[in-house]
């Protein structure tokens, strides 16, 4: 079993930046999972936004985000991290990090085996 617990959610303002964490416990490390952030926004569906995996090593980022979110970790603390730069209004959603441990990194939801509870990010225009 994986518990997931996120963190660093909170108000910025349009431009702003948050950096959010992931702290993983349980019998895995993280070295071990594929590690992805998604969110969801009111009355929409949930969607990928970025994933890690080391087996291979792999870090891949939804279109919407690309070159403003940077994913990363510190393995010997088991977290991993989701530094949101040059936010925008529509970044605004409750943020899920979540973890599988299959080979291989997805973009799917359903994939994924182990969720937090989620940190709320708001951005104000």
């Amino acid at each position: 079993q994986v518990q997931l617990v996120e963190s660093g959610g909170g108000l910025v303002q349009a431009g702003g930046s948050l950096r959010l964490s992931c702290a993983a416990s349980g019998r895995t490390s993280i070295s071990t999972l594929a590690m992805g952030w998604f969110r969801q926004a009111p009355g929409q569906e949930r969607e990928f936004v970025a994933v890690i995996s080391w087996s291979p090593r792999t870090i891949t980022y939804a279109d919407s985000v690309k070159g403003r979110f940077t994913i990363s970790s510190d393995n010997a603390k088991n977290t991993v991290y989701l530094q949101m730069n040059s936010l925008k209004a529509d970044d605004t959603a409750v943020y899920y990090c979540a973890a599988h441990g299959k080979i291989g990194v997805s973009r799917r939801g359903r994939e994924y085996d182990y969720w937090g509870q989620g940190t709320q990010v708001t951005v104000s225009s």
